[in-house]
């Protein structure tokens, strides 16, 4: 699949929208790593198999049809790609396929257990500006989903954040008040040390 003039199209719906429609609808990608990467993991952090799941930013990875093939089969997906969301449900009709901004989440306060974050916040991340220093709409979209979650959590859930992204530019993003934050680091694959950020509330 082509990928972008830049970097900062990732966080553009256009550009997903049209991805998307271009590619086949039975061509699933990965971001980052697997579910049998990240299985034992995931296990140990959800091991109640009947636990409600939201699935931020699905796209068409496979990591929700492998947790539902695992016995995870309440999973709740969502992306605001209207294209990725109905190739999705064509496709997995067992489970429920929402086009929804992460950044306004539209569920009741408690609603799951679990949200799990593969790498739409990095999209979120890609503006151009200072790493160290981001631009305030970098600043107020990533603000938004993490409150947004939080929202939806029920007391005693956790977020689940894949990323390559290190805990020095990840961590401001994800301290608040009243949670607690724990961050894994996974090691090295494709030349990138990946972390699992685990928040709960």
């Amino acid at each position: 699949m082509p990928l972008p003039t830049s970097n900062t199209l990732y966080g553009d719906k256009t550009y997903w929208d049209e991805r998307y429609a271009a590619e086949s609808a039975d061509a699933p990608f990965d971001w980052f790593k697997s579910y049998n990467d990240l299985a034992p993991q995931l296990r140990g952090l959800i091991p109640q198999k009947d636990a409600r799941i939201l699935m931020l930013g699905c796209g068409n990875s496979t990591l929700s049809q492998d947790m539902y093939a695992d016995g995870y089969t309440d999973i709740v997906n969502v992306d605001y790609s209207s294209v990725v969301i109905e190739q999705m449900r064509a496709r997995h009709p067992e489970m429920e396929w929402l086009e929804m901004d992460v950044r306004s989440l539209k569920f009741a306060d408690g609603a799951f257990d679990v949200a799990i974050d593969k790498g739409t916040m990095d999209a979120m991340m890609t503006a151009k500006g200072d790493i160290w220093n981001p631009p305030q709409q970098v600043v107020d979209d990533v603000t938004a989903e993490v409150s947004e979650v939080l929202r939806t959590l029920k007391p005693g859930g956790i977020f689940v954040y894949l990323t390559f992204g290190q805990p020095h530019f990840r961590r401001r993003f994800l301290t608040r008040e009243g949670t607690t934050l724990e961050v894994r680091e996974l090691g090295e694959a494709d030349a990138f040390h990946y972390y699992l950020y685990i928040l709960r509330t």
